[in-house]
């Protein structure tokens, strides 16, 4: 199996979460352990160096988590508000159907980090550009920016590269 064909089970669900969204819908990739396995190598498969991983709630947590056990690196998770236990700092953003907030502990990363921060989707960018900014915000340094899927007519690639333009940024798949 190739990317192209483990990208193909992303299945689409319009009007979800509200009316007017395509939702895309990765639970059937994450079933295939061939398509799943193929989907990580390509995640975790950068020109770029990493000292850890920082992956985004909900879905990147699940490719983030698996890039960073392929790797022998640790993992990061920024969660929604209200969600970690301890001492932590948090940034908001907007959705294409809302705002939400991302949070991370205080000790999650240190300056000597170099992250690959990956998500699912790149759509609008506010998600990604909130969690470089978190990362930011915690002293360290993002290398890479990589998601399973770009949705193209969002601008969300455009809008990181105005804020961040030293910040690669690769999608395995384009829509």
């Amino acid at each position: 199996m190739n990317v192209k064909q483990a990208l193909s089970l992303i299945r689409e669900i319009p009007d979800y979460p509200v009316p007017g969204v395509l939702f895309r819908d990765i639970t059937p990739l994450l079933k295939d352990g061939q398509a799943f396995a193929v989907v990580c190598d390509a995640l975790s498969d950068s020109d770029h160096s990493y000292t850890a991983v920082v992956g985004i709630e909900a879905r990147g947590f699940i490719l983030g988590s698996a890039v960073a056990r392929s790797r022998s690196l640790g993992f990061v998770p920024l969660r929604k508000s209200g969600k970690l236990p301890f001492e932590r700092i948090g940034r908001s953003y907007g959705l294409e159907y809302g705002e939400d907030q991302i949070e991370a502990h205080i000790d999650a990363l240190s300056k000597d980090d170099s992250i690959l921060l990956v998500d699912d989707v790149l759509a609008t960018g506010g998600t990604l550009v909130a969690g470089i900014e978190l990362v930011h915000q915690l002293g360290a340094q993002v290398s890479e920016v990589v998601v399973l899927l770009e949705i193209e007519s969002l601008g969300g690639r455009e809008l990181i590269a105005s804020k961040f333009p030293s910040i690669h940024i690769r999608s395995l798949m384009k829509v």
